[in-house]
């Protein structure tokens, strides 16, 4: 018996150096190798800012121009601006039209208008979302008036 084992195993360590179909080649050094390399893949540079929203203005000359209702909204500047944030699609295909203030002696009503850029009249819109921020001056320091946005009427 011990014989019939020490011939099975001089049998299966010949046959891994011989080299089956799983087996690496013997003498193969990685100068043979071709390196492995991944397929780089191209992509669009982010339009997300590096540290918050993207700041805009408006531009004015806008279509299709719509009321949309944004998400933050804080006093800067002594409360004398605010400092708008929401979401919205990526420029020239959604811009930012223009801004309402409204103001009473209770509360500020600000809206906000969107729309497209001329400039996006024949070009393929890219459906992602990001955040967009811009400031707006008040007539007088907003105090205890309340923000009201004129888009959720």
């Amino acid at each position: 018996m011990t014989a019939t084992l020490l011939a099975g195993l001089v049998l299966a360590a010949g046959c891994g150096a011989q080299g089956g179909p799983s087996a690496e080649p013997a003498a193969s050094s990685t100068a043979e190798r071709p390196p492995v390399v991944s397929s780089p893949v191209a992509s669009a540079p982010s339009t997300a800012p590096p540290n918050g929203p993207e700041t805009v203005k408006p531009v004015g000359d806008a279509v299709n121009v719509r009321e949309v209702r944004w998400t933050k909204a804080e006093p800067v500047s002594d409360g004398r601006k605010v400092r708008l944030t929401w979401w919205s699609g990526v420029a020239p295909c959604t811009v930012l039209d223009r801004v309402s203030v409204k103001e009473t002696a209770k509360d500020v009503t600000i809206t906000l208008y969107e729309g497209a850029s001329p400039k996006a009249k024949d070009m393929s819109c890219i459906m992602i979302a990001i955040e967009k921020t811009t400031t707006v001056d008040l007539d007088k320091a907003l105090g205890k008036r309340k923000l009201v946005d004129g888009a959720k009427r």
